[in-house]
């Protein structure tokens, strides 16, 4: 069966996006009306932009959703999804790439989950970190053992663990990590606690625009961060996408599930090889394609 996977934030670079607007007239069409939807011209920091202007939330996920969701739609015939994922912010582009969501809407809901992101930053200092070469269990266990904010965050493979939460609490979580046994534990350069409660704030002003967006039933099923499983209807995959901003990434899961209900194939479809690499990580049977 034929999985294909969405990469979410930190996937972008600059020039993203540029080949694909100059080499197909339908890209050309869907950046162009994305221009007018976001009201600026996205393209011009996705083609021409420096790193750090394509690192501002309410840039890099939206241009990350366009570069996805406009190369599914420019393979045309060859786009049969069976079973699609996306990590994070990809599960917007998943949605639009399996007809849960139309193109206008899902771009809609990515501006306004970024913009609501940057709010919920901004409010106490947070921050992520990524722990390497420890089980699941230990970093649930050490991160429960913490005063203050921190939880796992990002399920990204066996021995790679992203947890998000209060500055001081991530910090301290950091030091007991190393003293657990992890080979790394490192702060990331992100702006915020994203996946984590510190996203409240954030959760119940997408909630509103998720409740009043029109969602299909789509062509296949969608592995949701969430339930790491196989969701088909309407409503449930809304409620999902509402629990997400501050619940974990289950992404290791929902690989292992889709390999478990018959994926042969997973392609990755948007800027960057993140997914196909943690995919080869969590089985490494697994046969990964870039689009």
């Amino acid at each position: 069966m034929k999985a294909y996977v969405f990469p979410g934030q930190g996937a972008q670079f600059t020039g993203m996006g540029k080949e694909l607007y100059e080499s197909s007239a339908l890209a050309k069409e869907l950046f162009e009306k994305a221009n007018e939807i976001l009201g600026f011209r996205i393209t011009d920091i996705m083609f021409e932009g420096t790193a750090e202007e394509l690192k501002e939330t309410k840039v890099t996920q939206p241009a990350v959703f366009l570069h996805s969701v406009i190369l599914a739609k420019t393979l045309g015939e060859d786009f049969k999804p069976e079973m699609v994922a996306g990590h994070s912010l990809g599960e917007f582009s998943a949605l639009v790439a399996n007809g849960a969501l139309s193109f206008e809407d899902g771009l809609k809901l990515v501006s306004q989950r970024a913009l609501a992101m940057q709010k919920a930053c901004e409010i106490k200092p947070s921050t992520m970190a990524a722990v390497l070469g420890l089980a699941d269990t230990i970093v649930e266990e050490v991160c429960a053992s913490i005063d203050g904010i921190v939880v796992a965050a990002n399920y990204n493979c066996p021995g790679q663990l992203v947890i998000s939460g209060e500055t001081s609490a991530v910090e301290k979580a950091c030091e007991a990590m190393k003293a657990a046994g992890a080979k790394r534990a490192l702060l990331l350069p992100v702006g915020g606690a994203f996946h984590s409660p510190m996203m409240e704030p954030a959760r119940e002003e997408l909630a509103a625009a998720i409740e009043a967006t029109t969602f299909s039933t789509p062509i296949c099923p969608v592995y949701q961060n969430v339930t790491a499983s196989a969701v088909s209807d309407p409503n449930e995959i809304k409620k999902n996408l509402i629990i997400q901003l501050t619940a974990p990434v289950k992404w290791t899961q929902s690989v292992q599930q889709m390999i478990a209900d018959g994926a042969t194939l997973f392609t990755e479809v948007g800027p960057g090889k993140v997914l196909a690499g943690l995919i080869g990580k969590i089985d490494k049977e697994a046969v990964t394609a870039n689009a």
